[in-house]
């Protein structure tokens, strides 16, 4: 079993390193700058609507949907916010240096218009199914939208689309975090993988059964508490560091453009890796781009897709440019990043080391792996949603049972495999849906344009 492991991760590190990488860096950031020329910047100037949006100020009762706008945004967010923004933070540092960080920012910036672009999409193209609830996403704007310009070709990249999100389902929204959260038990806490694999899948299973109304439930609860903690705590060390912040960010971006020499436990890395680790490692944070956060955004009650789109263009600000910035200075200021330490280990010792030097020892690696905890986790019953939407297109919804089944069984296998096979599978997953669902924005690029002029010209503020 060993040696077909092996040989399976050579094939997809292949896959990473000379095919996937690269076409998904060559085309979501021109993709990004392009709807950001096209929409005139909306990712900033609309931003001040977009909080009242979420705020609830114009939610109504009688709009068709699930779920209203906090809700879609939560269970979008508790798919986004997770061990990305605590180990792909550290990977994007380890593999690519401090500039890597500069990287996720732009994938950050530019995914702010990515996911307003792709969540007004999904909204205006999503379908009922028979029990009422809404099934939306990529697939669904591929197939109706596309119909015309690519005739039987739109079906055909929308069971691309869904297929790979079944597959990503299992790797990024799934494996990824179970694996993070069992190796963080069994660091802090010395428990088993093996046992924490099959706790993880008995909880997801209890909830994930219950369908998006128990999700958004859940992940609205989880998201904001989870949130909060995380975030106190780490500007908490650095605050106590403020001094170190501008040479921090001078680091960052320096590194951005000229690699990073190797120092301390780290290696080193080119300018070209730096930015391939930073993109890979955003768009694997706040997914903008990939297509995942358009199946939950499409559930929202509303009637105004650009509406439900400038929701979702808040998750990157909040995931990436926010969260994930906190975890860079964290560790960049502790110098954690020269320990040689991988994976979810950095992020625990730049936490410990910083709260020890305040007098309070021994209680980061706590806070770490309960942030991770309930940041993986909420991701992880997140993901099991869009897996199971895609599952539906694909097969019908009597596949739904099933999935969720299988779905249980790969948080284990997550929770026990090694940590590098993971992540190599995770970033192959993301290119098989980032790259089909990319080229469909582009195609549809006029039908947001003319959302975009109609929500503003006259329903703003209905």
């Amino acid at each position: 079993m060993d040696g077909f492991l092996q040989w399976l991760d050579k094939i997809i590190v292949w896959y990473n390193d000379y095919i996937g990488g690269y076409a998904v860096l060559f085309m979501l950031i021109p993709t990004g700058i392009y709807f950001i020329i096209k929409l005139r910047f909306l990712n900033v100037w609309a931003l001040p609507h977009a909080i009242k949006v979420v705020a609830g100020k114009y939610d109504k009762k009688g709009d068709e949907g699930d779920v209203n706008h906090f809700k879609a945004l939560t269970t979008a967010l508790s798919a986004t916010v997770g061990t990305g923004n605590i180990v792909g933070v550290s990977l994007a540092i380890y593999f690519g240096g401090p500039g890597a960080v500069f990287w996720m920012w732009v994938t950050g910036f530019l995914g702010m218009i990515l996911k307003y672009t792709e969540c007004t999409l999904s909204h205006k193209y999503r379908s009922f199914k028979s029990d009422g609830t809404v099934a939306g996403g990529p697939m669904y704007y591929m197939e109706k939208g596309l119909k015309e310009k690519l005739g039987k070709g739109a079906k055909i990249l929308a069971l691309i689309f869904a297929g790979a999100t079944v597959i990503a389902s299992m790797g990024t929204g799934n494996m990824a975090q179970a694996n993070s959260i069992s190796n963080a038990f069994h660091h802090t806490y010395g428990i088993e993988n093996w046992i924490t694999g099959v706790i993880l899948s008995g909880l997801t299973l209890i909830i994930v059964i219950g369908g998006l109304k128990r999700i958004a439930e859940v992940t609205s609860l989880l998201v904001p508490f989870m949130a909060a903690l995380y975030i106190i705590s780490a500007m908490v060390v650095i605050g106590a560091n403020y001094q170190n912040i501008p040479h921090t960010f001078y680091i960052i971006i320096h590194d951005a453009f000229t690699g990073t020499a190797a120092t301390g436990g780290f290696i080193g890395s080119t300018f070209i890796m730096t930015m391939l680790w930073g993109v890979r490692r955003g768009l694997f944070s706040n997914e903008a781009g990939q297509g995942s956060a358009p199946i939950a955004h499409a559930a929202a009650k509303t009637e105004y897709p650009a509406r439900e789109g400038l929701v979702a263009s808040l998750e990157p600000l909040i995931d990436t440019l926010i969260i994930c910035t906190l975890t860079a200075l964290l560790i960049i200021d502790t110098d954690a990043w020269k320990s040689g330490i991988q994976g979810v280990g950095m992020t625990v010792t730049a936490m410990d080391s910083g709260l020890t030097r305040l007098g309070l020892p021994d209680i980061g690696n706590h806070i770490v792996t309960l942030g991770l905890f309930l940041f993986a986790f909420s991701t992880i019953i997140a993901w099991s949603y869009y897996g199971a939407t895609a599952s539906v297109y694909l097969f019908g919804e009597k596949s739904t049972k099933k999935y969720q089944f299988v779905f249980g069984i790969f948080v284990f296998l997550g929770s026990v495999w090694g940590l590098d096979l993971v992540w190599h599978f995770v970033d192959m997953a993301i290119t098989f849906m980032a790259i089909p669902n990319l080229i469909a924005l582009l195609l549809l690029a006029p039908v947001v344009m003319k959302e975009t002029k109609y929500y503003f010209e006259n329903v703003k503020y209905k």
